[in-house]
């Protein structure tokens, strides 16, 4: 674990990750089984528990992606100050 990272922080990022595997693989079951309505609502519970995640760390640690930030709402660029991986960030 990098010595910046709060279990917190790692929980949460952990839980986006399983999140968006789960994503992955419910999106390719769907290619195959598209009329699946227990499958659909699987994914789209899944989806929204990943969507709520990305928001909770965002906004405690900053967005995982340039798609997750909240810079529409901000007169500052703050993407760019955040810690990069090579720096200690995720």
């Amino acid at each position: 674990m990098r010595p910046n990272m709060t279990n917190e922080r790692a929980k949460l990022y952990h839980s986006i990750n399983v999140y968006s595997f789960v994503i992955v693989e419910m999106i390719e079951y769907l290619d195959t089984h598209p009329n699946d309505k227990e499958a659909i609502g699987y994914l789209n519970h899944y989806v929204r528990q990943k969507n709520q995640a990305m928001s909770e760390y965002s906004e405690k640690y900053g967005p995982l992606n340039i798609t997750a930030s909240p810079e529409g709402n901000s007169d500052e660029w703050k993407w760019a100050t955040q810690p990069m991986p090579w720096e200690g960030g995720f």
